[in-house]
Order: structure tokens, then C-alpha cells, then sequence
């Protein structure tokens, strides 16, 4: 029962993440922003500037602290403009993982052997259609400096290395982070552990993570002004971006001049209910909703009606976590046929896309006794109970014989230790044999599947926000889930969205500085 109970609590305190750091924004003004491009002002209709710096930066997660300190390192003078009263996004949520391989000195130093190729290959096989191999290739090269970059902040990873599929909750730092010992990736490049997570307790890597960041940001000058909300950029008649129409925490407007550049690094725009609906309504069918209150979509939105171009708007992780226990995935998780459609020990954002997008979110993990959840799990309710597969294809209302089927092979196939259909690691495999026989309902708005955007504003390998025809705006940048990047659907790994804000965001500060990063 106190399983049960701490499960309910989790439950509800994931489904709430969209109240924290609320500050003045009510749920009225929330429910309120729309899908509307927001129109930029003219240079023209400033009467005066109120505040002008070198870098403006919207938004104070991993991405656009990035963007700031490395402009701050290249001489930039660097604010961050928060729109609520706790600065860290999404980012400070999140377990601060990390995405980077290659032969970092880390994975080195735990006896993994790695390379830029192997980890290159993996991200193209896994991105498929998606890929964008330019971009992951510049990533891939530039891991180890930016291993070193993270060091240099104050970043430090335990010599730890976890074998838990998913994140430990111990102060573990390095781990598998994604798919790459999961058929087919095995097969396409070697694979490696890349998910570096700063040791924290608890999955709270990215609390630590971001306190770094801000340290180190404030080292270098950077001031991060807080219950500051960027309404509006401001462009000259040149079309060059130079500045924000800005709201105080009193309702001021004020008018930031930029001379250098804006970098939009607002998040994505999961908590904006309009956008989701025009734009990802797979996503807006699922739940809870992960990430802060700030990601509303307003960076994307300013962006866009800038002219900027937009990509990938319908892509976003689906998380749907089978496990812990791992000893579940030595069931089956069937669709609405009682067919099998993926393995079931795929990395769980992997599960999440197949489920959501291709299966219409609907399912079941069919379990027996010797493969079931220890005890009551908030994750999933139980649809079904029986003595046999039989009588559970018939309590299930699924096609005559289907499950029935689908059991009969693949307990044929597993007593040999054999997957033929999805070629699941052999230490998942095992029989279904042991009464009672449980199916877990999968039904999308009942399941718990978290789920986040990965859409936005279309930029190039600077960082620069590009219009409809492939040119970069002048003073424009975005980073994070503002922008449409190296996170795809399907997402290939943990610590990837963290890893490409930071790497693109540092670009990005760089760039308006004058320099490469």
C-alpha cells in the first residue's frame, strides 16, 4: 500500500509540473495565448530605449545559458530575461543528462571505447528519415570540447557508471541513455554509454546542472533578470532583429535594446493548449504535459512572426515507461489486435513514439506471474486478470485467436532464447507460462506518458533563425526546444535535447560575438 500510495503522489506531482514556478501568470492569461504569430515592432515606433546590452537572451534554461556565457566569454555584454520568479526552465526539471560520446574522458576512464563515428552512426540510424547529418556530425565532433566546456563551468561527473535502464537514482554518471544496445541500433554502430549526468540523488542531475550554469554565468558578468516577460522583438527597417519589447513584474513595458543580437531560448510550447492542438494533436492527446509553465510557445511564436520558418512542429518525445521493473520486459506489449509491434525493451521514448504515433495510443503489456510488477504501479491500470492467455484475449475483447497467437509464438520462440520478430535482448526473454496472467492497459489518456515538443524555429549550424527561403535573419537566434534541432521523433536518447541546447546555444553566443564557438 505504500508503494501505491507513493506512486498516486508521483503521479500527481508529475501531472502538476505545468504550476510550478507560475509567479504572476494565471491559468486565465495561460489558456488565453494562442497559436498566433507574434508580429515584430519596428524600430520606428520606439520612441526610446530603456535599457540597451550586446546579447539579449529570452529564457534561462541550459539552452540560453549557454548562449550566455559563451557570449560572455567572448567579451558580450549578456542578459538573461526570465519570464517567472525561479530561473532554470525546463533544464532544472529535468536529470541533467547529457548526450556525448566519442571518447570522452569519462566514458574512458569506466573502460568503455567509443567514437565519433560509432556515436555518429547511431544518431543517423536512429534520427532515420530525420536526420540531419551535417548537424549531427558537427555535434559529434565537437563532443569531447564540449565535455571540456561543461568541466571548465564547474561540471564534474562521478567515475560511476549505472547499469539500470533509465536513469539511476543513485549519484551514478555515466549510463545507456538511449537505444544503442536495443535492436536494430546494436546492429548499425557499436554501442557506447553517453548519458553524462552531474551525480545527484534522485534524478535531480539537472537541479545541479543549471545552479552550475547560473554560477558560472554570473562569474562572467551575465545578469538574469527575473519576472521579466519578452513580449515582442523589435526590428530595424533593414529587417536586422535589434531588440524586445519587454513586461516588468509591475506590467511595465520596456523597450531592451540589442546590439548584438537576441537569442530566443524560451523552451518549447507543451503548456500552450492552441498550438498543440494546430500543431502536434498526438501530443496534445497525451499526459501529463512535462516541463515548466514557460514553455508556451512564445519564443516560437516571436520568432515566427519575424519571418521566421518553422520545422518539425508535429515532432515530440512520448515517454512511456514500462519500466522499472525491468522484469516487465520479459512480458508483451500488444496493440489494440493483440499483435505485437515493437520490443518491448526498446528505450522508452522509442515505446512512447510507436505507441502514440503509430498504434493511436492504444495497448496492453500482457505480463505473467513471474513477470509482473512487484506491487501496485501508478503508472498503468490493470484492464484485465485471468487464469490463462485465453481467457484474458477474451476478457480484452481482442480478436478471436490473436493473442492466443501471439503468445504461442513467442513462448515458442523464447524458450530457445530467440526473438525472431524484434530480436530482444536475450536476458529479457522468458516464457508466459505462470498464472495469473495480466494485461496492463496502454489506452493513451489513461496510461502515464509523459510527453514534450520538439518543434520550433528552423535554424542553421550558428544558431541563426532562418527565414522561408533559407536565408538567416540578421540578429536572430534560437536554441533549445525554441528551435527544431537534433531532437526527432522518435527521440534517439536521453540527454540529447540538454546536450544540443548547450552546444547549439554556445554556437549561437559565439556567433553574435563574431566568433566560432
Amino acid at each position: 500500500m505504500e508503494m501505491a500510495a507513493g506512486g498516486r503522489a508521483r503521479r500527481r506531482f508529475m501531472e502538476r509540473l505545468s504550476l510550478s514556478g507560475l509567479g504572476g501568470l494565471g491559468m486565465g492569461a495561460m489558456s488565453a495565448l494562442g497559436a498566433t504569430p507574434v508580429q515584430a515592432a519596428t524600430g520606428s515606433e520606439v520612441r526610446q530605449w530603456d535599457g540597451e546590452t550586446d546579447l539579449l537572451v529570452m529564457g534561462s534554461g541550459a539552452a540560453g545559458m549557454a548562449a550566455a556565457i559563451e557570449g560572455a566569454r567572448q567579451g558580450l555584454e549578456v542578459t538573461v530575461l526570465e519570464k517567472f520568479q525561479l530561473a532554470g526552465g525546463s533544464s532544472s526539471l529535468s536529470g541533467g543528462v547529457c548526450y556525448m560520446g566519442g571518447g570522452t574522458p569519462l566514458q574512458k576512464a569506466l573502460g568503455f571505447d567509443d567514437s565519433v563515428e560509432n556515436m555518429y552512426h547511431y544518431l543517423v540510424a536512429a534520427a532515420g528519415v530525420h536526420a540531419e547529418p551535417a548537424r549531427i556530425q558537427l555535434y559529434c565532433e565537437g563532443s569531447l570540447a564540449h565535455f571540456d566546456w561543461l568541466n571548465e563551468l564547474g561540471v564534474r561527473y562521478a567515475t560511476r557508471f549505472s547499469s539500470d535502464k533509465e536513469l539511476s537514482h543513485g549519484a551514478d554518471s555515466l549510463y545507456y541513455s538511449g537505444g544503442e544496445q536495443t535492436w536494430p541500433f546494436r546492429e548499425q554502430a557499436k554501442p557506447a554509454p553517453r548519458g553524462h549526468v552531474p551525480p545527484a540523488h534522485n534524478q535531480t542531475g539537472g537541479r545541479e546542472l543549471m545552479k552550475l550554469m547560473h554560477a558560472a554565468a554570473a562569474r562572467l558578468g551575465v545578469k538574469v533578470q527575473l519576472r521579466m516577460s519578452a513580449e515582442q522583438l523589435i526590428r530595424a527597417s533593414d529587417g536586422r532583429v535589434i531588440g524586445l519589447v519587454v513586461e516588468d513584474a509591475a506590467g511595465q513595458r520596456l523597450n531592451l535594446r540589442a546590439r548584438r543580437g537576441v537569442v530566443l531560448a524560451a523552451g518549447g510550447f507543451i503548456h500552450n493548449r492552441p498550438m498543440l492542438q494546430r500543431y502536434a494533436p498526438e501530443l496534445a492527446s497525451s499526459q501529463p504535459a512535462w516541463g515548466r509553465a514557460g514553455d508556451l510557445g512564445m519564443g516560437i511564436l516571436m520568432g515566427l512572426g519575424a519571418g521566421g520558418n518553422l520545422l518539425r512542429m508535429d515532432h515530440g518525445f512520448a515517454v512511456l515507461p514500462l519500466y522499472p521493473s525491468e522484469e516487465v520486459l520479459k512480458g508483451v506489449v500488444v496493440n489494440r489486435f493483440g499483435q505485437r509491434f515493437i520490443n518491448e525493451d526498446a528505450y522508452y521514448g522509442g515505446m512512447g513514439h510507436a505507441w502514440l504515433f503509430q498504434q493511436q495510443g492504444h495497448g496492453f503489456l500482457v505480463v505473467d506471474g513471474d513477470s509482473d510488477y512487484p506491487g501496485p504501479d501508478y503508472r498503468f491500470t490493470l484492464a484485465a486478470e485471468a487464469a490463462s492467455i485465453e481467457a484474458l484475449e477474451t476478457a480484452l475483447k481482442l480478436p478471436p485467436g490473436a493473442l492466443v497467437n501471439t503468445v504461442g509464438y513467442y513462448n515458442q520462440h523464447a524458450a530457445r532464447g530467440e526473438d525472431p520478430q524484434f530480436r530482444k535482448q536475450t536476458k529479457y526473454l522468458a516464457t508466459l507460462t505462470k498464472p495469473p496472467f495480466k494485461a496492463y492497459d496502454l489506452t493513451v489518456g489513461k496510461a502515464f506518458c509523459t510527453v514534450h515538443t520538439f518543434g520550433g524555429l528552423e535554424i542553421d549550424l550558428d544558431g541563426r533563425v532562418l527565414d522561408g527561403w533559407g536565408s538567416a535573419i540578421p540578429g536572430l537566434y534560437a536554441a533549445g526546444r525554441t528551435s527544431a534541432s537534433l531532437p526527432v521523433a522518435p527521440y534517439l536518447a536521453s540527454g540529447l535535447s540538454i546536450g544540443d541546447g548547450t552546444f547549439f546555444g554556445r554556437r549561437a553566443g559565439a556567433h553574435a560575438a563574431g566568433k566560432g564557438a
